[in-house]
C-alpha cells in the first residue's frame, strides 16, 4: 500500500503489485480508470518507487488548457514567440528532466499537439515554441485518461500511433463499486484524516450509515466518498456518524445523478416525463416517483446500449452496475 492509497480488495492488491513491478522501469505507463479512482496517487507511487525518486515529479492537467497554452506549458517558449511571450519559459518536460512527468487527462490533447507529444516519447527531444534549437530530456512519462482511448481513436480524436506508444505498461484502476469491501477502510481513513484536521476526537460510523455507503454506487468513486466523509465530519455534533449526515441521494431519498454523456436527447426525455406527470397527477407521490424513475432508467439503459453497440459489459460499466443486473433490467424493460 502506498501513501494515500487505501484498499485491501483483491483488485487493488493487483494494482499495487503491478505498480511495484513496473516502477523501476523507465517505460511509459498508461493509467486508465474513471474520474476519482486515484490515478494521480498511483502516478506518484510509480515515481517514488523508481530510481527517479530524487528527481522532480511534474503534473500537467492536459484538460485544463487550450491547445496553444498547453503547447507552451509542455514545451516552453522563447521570448517573442507570441504576443504575451515577454521572456523565455521552461516547459514541463524540461522541468521534469531526471524525474517523472504526469500527463493527466491525456485524451484532451489536441490531434495536432499529439504529433509533438509522440516525438518526445519516441526521441526524448523537442523544440520550444518559437525556437529552432532542439532540447533533449530524460524523463519518464506517466499518462492518465478517464476515456476509452480506442473509442477516441475510432472517433478520429486520438492518434493510434500515440496510443500504442503510451500503452506500453497499462494499469487499470477499478471503480469503487467494484471494490465495495474497501468502503469501510476508506471511511475510517477519512474519519481519521478530517477529525485530525479539525482537532476533534474521531467519531465512529453507525451500522446504518455504513450500510448506506456500502450499497451506494459511487459514480464519483473515492473522490466522491472523500467529499461526503469530510462533510459528515464537519456536520457531526456527536460521537457517531448517522445516515442523516449524508446527502439524500446516498440515502436513497433522491434519484442518483445520471451519467451526463449517456443522455443524448434530454428534450425528448423531459417531454415524456411531463406527459407521464400529467397522466399520473392524481395518484400517490410514491407511485409517481417509481413510474418516473422506471421511465428514466429504461431510456438511459436504451441509449447507453445504443452508444455501446449492444455490448453489455461496456454498457454496464458506463451505467455503474454489474453485468447481471443490467441483463435483468434489459429483460424487465423489454429491451432485448
Amino acid at each position: 500500500m502506498f501513501e494515500g492509497c487505501v484498499g485491501a480488495s483483491d483488485v487493488m492488491q493487483a494494482v499495487y503489485r503491478m505498480t511495484r513491478q513496473v516502477a523501476p522501469s523507465s517505460a511509459t505507463v498508461l493509467l486508465t480508470g474513471e474520474t476519482g479512482t486515484g490515478k494521480e496517487l498511483i502516478a506518484r507511487a510509480l515515481h517514488e518507487l523508481s530510481g527517479r525518486a530524487t528527481g522532480p515529479f511534474v503534473r500537467v492537467n492536459c484538460g485544463a488548457l487550450s491547445e496553444s497554452l498547453l503547447e507552451s506549458e509542455l514545451f516552453g517558449h522563447v521570448k517573442g514567440a507570441f504576443t504575451s511571450a515577454h521572456e523565455n519559459r521552461t516547459g514541463r518536460f524540461e522541468a521534469a528532466h531526471g524525474g517523472t512527468v504526469f500527463l493527466d487527462e491525456v485524451n484532451s490533447v489536441s490531434y495536432k499537439l499529439q504529433v509533438k507529444l509522440l516525438r518526445v516519447l519516441q526521441e526524448q527531444e523537442f523544440e520550444r515554441v518559437g525556437d529552432s534549437r532542439t532540447i533533449r530530456v530524460d524523463c519518464r512519462v506517466v499518462a492518465a485518461t478517464n476515456r476509452d482511448l480506442l473509442d477516441e481513436i475510432e472517433a478520429g480524436r486520438f492518434r493510434e500511433d500515440l496510443y500504442y506508444r503510451l500503452n506500453v505498461l497499462p494499469i487499470d484502476l477499478p471503480p469503487l463499486r467494484e471494490r465495495v469491501e474497501d468502503v469501510p477502510l476508506l471511511a475510517d481513513y477519512f474519519i481519521g484524516r478530517y477529525s485530525e484536521a479539525d482537532g476533534r476526537t474521531p467519531p465512529t460510523m453507525s451500522p446504518e450509515a455504513l450500510k448506506l455507503l456500502m450499497e451506494y454506487a459511487w459514480p464519483g468513486n473515492v473522490r466522491e466518498l472523500q467529499n461526503y466523509m469530510e462533510r459528515a465530519i464537519v456536520l457531526c455534533e456527536g460521537d457517531k456518524l448517522m445516515p442523516e449526515l449524508f446527502p439524500r441521494h446516498v440515502r436513497g431519498l433522491a434519484p442518483a445523478r445520471l451519467h451526463r454523456q449517456a443522455v443524448k436527447d434530454p428534450g425528448m426525455l423531459c417531454t415524456e416525463l411531463v406527459e407521464l406527470g400529467m397522466q399520473r397527477a392524481s395518484e400517490e407521490a410514491t407511485d409517481m416517483h417509481e413510474q418516473i424513475v422506471s421511465l428514466v432508467e429504461r431510456e438511459l439503459i436504451k441509449q447507453v446500449l445504443h452508444s455501446c453497440r449492444g455490448v453489455q459489459t461496456k454498457a454496464a460499466t458506463r451505467l455503474g452496475i454489474n453485468r447481471n443486473t443490467l441483463h435483468k433490467k434489459i429483460t424487465d424493460y423489454g429491451l432485448e
